[in-house]
């Protein structure tokens, strides 16, 4: 289910593909951790924990790293 909550709120329920297009500064800890999940398609599809779970990653983990990147405020 697609979270709807501000670009700024990351939860693990938060898709991977709206992640990267609200935040495109988090596409680097993706890389990072060898999650090839830019133009994947399932990324529109794939909640955080469950391409954390996917990869072998502690979920958590990845989101405490994704939540660290300070959001910018739209242009």
């Amino acid at each position: 289910m697609p979270n709807s909550a501000s670009p700024c709120e990351i939860d693990a329920a938060t898709l991977v593909d709206d992640l990267m297009r609200q935040r495109p500064q988090t596409i680097g800890v993706f890389l990072r951790r060898r999650l090839y999940c830019v133009g994947c398609p399932v990324g529109h599809f794939h909640t955080i924990e469950e391409a954390a779970r996917e990869h072998g990653l502690e979920p958590k983990a990845l989101l405490a790293e994704l939540r660290f990147i300070p959001c910018l405020p739209p242009a």
